[in-house]
């Protein structure tokens, strides 16, 4: 079932005219956009990604929304009525391909979404298309967030915070990390999230792996225990917030590798600031990390960006150079890992602001000591 979300539509109308005045710039006749959060942004669309094709089609001084005739009262139930574009419908027995290709004569590049499944984009240019990538285009407008964007993301930091309020009661001893997990899921859903996205919960030498999610291992004294959460909210924005606990008192190694990725993380956050580069963010972390001996142990970019998807850009890593913009968020994200011991990581959703940065995630930073 295909959703849209609540939003004035003067925002779409401004993300699309930028979407076409920016054509230009990247040497571009149009941009092809399949469902995804790329369409979503443009239009509002939440369209069902299937077989069938369904895209949007800007060019300078038209937009068209090629439309399966099985989906047309849906996308009609979305601001794409509102915004001036034309729905084109197709049937089983038509070839929506060279629908699309008719709309973009003269043999301009049409640069589409990097998430256009494969077999779609060389349909494209089967029908003679001259099809090429429109990433860029697209990440550009989606890397400076709107007022609109930044109230939605601030009230998704506040949503998943209030899920860590509640996961020091999930944690005892015995308890498998799958059944904590479980908890947590429950919690995001009823602290207003639409959908749960991840829920790792990663206990001892579990931690060790960033990504590990959740096992069938049980909590015993002693644990750390990252928990990396997020959610999708209704209206299509998402969280993403760690905090690492401990059930009962933490080893001395675990204690001292936390307090400085403590520091590490403040550090990184203090120096959002519009004009910085990307990397010096992720070079302010590594430095502390690294001067404590622990360099080799943070193994993962400091941050990702994030809005209608989880990780978007920028993304905060050496080699990086984008210039931070009052709009950027992203998350602040060290971590430190120790193979068959313990993992560690503090995450935030950070805002630049026109003067420095606003976090959106306000839980406390210290090791969560839980009784045991």
């Amino acid at each position: 079932m295909t959703q849209t979300f609540d939003q004035p539509t003067a925002e779409f109308v401004s993300r699309m005219r930028r979407a076409t005045l920016g054509l230009a710039s990247h040497e571009l006749a149009a941009l092809v956009v399949s469902p995804g959060p790329d369409l979503r942004y443009l239009c509002g669309y939440d369209a069902i990604a299937l077989e069938r094709l369904t895209a949007l089609i800007l060019q300078a001084d038209s937009a068209y929304l090629v439309v399966p005739e099985l989906e047309v009262r849906a996308a009609l139930a979305s601001p794409v009525a509102e915004l001036g574009i034309e729905v084109l419908t197709w049937g089983e027995t038509d070839d929506p391909y060279r629908l699309v290709a008719d709309l973009i004569p003269g043999g301009g590049k049409a640069g589409v979404e990097a998430r256009m499944w494969a077999a779609k984009t060389f349909a494209l240019g089967g029908a003679g298309l001259n099809v090429t990538t429109g990433e860029r285009a697209l990440a550009e407008l989606r890397l400076r967030k709107s007022a609109y964007e930044i109230n939605c993301l601030r009230k998704a930091g506040a949503a998943i915070d209030r899920v860590h309020e509640q996961v020091s009661g999930f944690l005892r001893i015995g308890r498998t990390e799958r059944a904590i997990a479980a908890d947590i899921s429950a919690a995001i859903i009823a602290t207003g999230h639409e959908r749960v996205d991840f829920a790792i919960v990663a206990s001892g030498p579990n931690g060790a792996s960033p990504h590990h999610l959740a096992s069938d291992r049980e909590l015993v004294a002693g644990d750390l225990i990252v928990v990396d959460i997020g959610g999708t909210m209704p209206d299509g924005y998402c969280s993403d917030s760690t905090r690492t606990y401990c059930l009962g008192d933490p080893e001395p190694a675990a204690r001292d590798a936390y307090e400085v990725l403590q520091v590490a993380q403040e550090l990184a956050v203090r120096h959002v600031v519009p004009g910085i580069s990307a990397e010096a963010i992720d070079a302010a972390a590594r430095s502390v990390i690294t001067a404590a001996g622990y360099g080799e142990l943070f193994m993962h970019r400091t941050g990702h960006g994030i809005g209608l998807e989880t990780h978007e850009e920028p993304y905060l890593v050496a080699g990086n150079a984008t210039t931070l913009e009052p709009g950027m968020v992203f998350s602040v994200e060290p971590g430190i890992y120790l193979a068959d011991q313990f993992g560690a990581r503090i995450e935030d959703i950070v805002a630049v602001t026109e003067t420095g940065w606003e976090s959106f995630n306000l839980r406390p930073r210290n090791l969560i000591v839980v009784p045991t």
